[in-house]
């Protein structure tokens, strides 16, 4: 696991262009329900850096003190067993405040390294459920980052996503059974150049970004001179970001708070299904993350109500890798996801 706070992180602010990853990360944070975000893209084009830096404006949040599962003292569905029976024997239970964590998933981890391992000969011996946690305990209330998703082994990559989608994490071994909280934004980056995921894996994603080498030469010269900056006096750097860095944690912050009170209309819900529909989307997956998404945007941007643009801006990114893939087609299936928009919407 890397620590991203030993070490002074590019300004989440400054990072010129990905506008599309950008919205999909924060939209994440906003509403962690929404399934993670599946980046893929060239080689350097500051994937890492980007999530890295998510990290800097994330809020603080209140975790029951030394607990290794980040427990929420407050909400069942994310504390610990022993959490839980402190506050079912009246217990008080000590509560500090930490950074929203984030853990970095190294590309050669063992299944005990991210699941956790059970001691059996303390279990058999002194009677004691002996537990290990592993990364995913570490992860809960946070974010999970794989960088090269599609090296991973497919097994580990099904073990991510069960835990992410149920928010629970079961370690099983000689009939001894563990079970703690697992609830993380699962992110992912990778280059197509190195091998797709498989559909079914890609599916689970809630959404998924594209990004690209930026082409136009006099913003490729804004980002090397940024990162020369950066490079040659950090602290100095992040200085002059920090105003809106604070101005952009408040923003996620009060969407957060805003997100319950977020209406989407019944007709823009039954034009979102229309789209899934045309466009052949598998399963109903497509439908409840655009929803989710939809809502998320209309609280970061400070409304009430979810409009028709707020869908049109999230909707490729929750849709395009759900869409069946043709070998023979040439045309981008974000384009195809933009065009079923504009036909059940009547834009242009």
């Amino acid at each position: 696991m890397v620590e991203t706070n030993d070490r002074p992180v590019f300004p989440f602010t400054a990072i010129v262009g990905q506008e599309e990853m950008k919205l999909a990360l924060i939209l994440n944070v906003i509403d962690p329900k929404i399934g993670g975000v599946m980046i893929m893209g060239d080689r350097g084009t500051g994937k890492s850096t980007t999530v890295r830096a998510l990290v800097d404006l994330l809020p603080e949040i209140d975790v029951a003190t030394n607990d290794p599962y980040n427990s929420d003292p407050t909400d069942p569905e994310l504390m610990s067993d022993s959490v839980r029976t402190m506050i079912l024997d009246d217990i008080e239970v000590p509560v500090s405040k930490m950074k929203i964590p984030m853990v970095d998933l190294p590309l050669g981890a063992t299944e005990d390294r991210v699941c956790g391992t059970i001691d059996i000969e303390k279990a058999l011996t002194e009677g004691v459920k002996a537990f290990e946690p592993g990364l995913l305990a570490k992860a809960n209330r946070g974010i999970l980052y794989v960088d090269e998703v599609n090296l991973l082994d497919d097994h580990l990559v099904d073990v991510l996503l069960d835990s992410a989608a149920s928010g629970w994490n079961t370690v099983e071994r000689e009939g001894i059974s563990i079970c703690h909280p697992a609830r993380f934004i699962l992110v992912g980056s990778g280059n197509p150049e190195e091998g797709e995921l498989r559909p079914q894996l890609l599916d689970r994603f809630g959404m998924h970004a594209q990004i690209g080498t930026v082409k136009e030469p006099s913003l490729r010269v804004k980002i090397v001179e940024q990162r020369a900056l950066f490079d040659e006096n950090p602290n100095e750097f992040r200085k002059n970001y920090q105003d809106s860095q604070d101005e952009l944690t408040t923003k996620i912050t009060d969407a957060r708070l805003r997100l319950q009170d977020v209406e989407l209309d019944y007709d823009l819900r039954v034009k979102i299904s229309q789209i899934c529909s045309e466009l052949d989307v598998d399963g109903l997956r497509g439908d409840i993350v655009t929803n989710r998404a939809a809502k998320a945007l209309a609280a970061f941007e400070g409304r009430l109500k979810v409009t028709p643009k707020d869908i049109f801006t999230i909707i490729t990114l929750c849709l395009r890798h759900r869409l069946r893939k043709d070998p023979l087609e040439s045309i981008d299936s974000g384009y195809k996801v933009q065009e079923g928009f504009s036909q059940v919407f009547g834009y242009e």
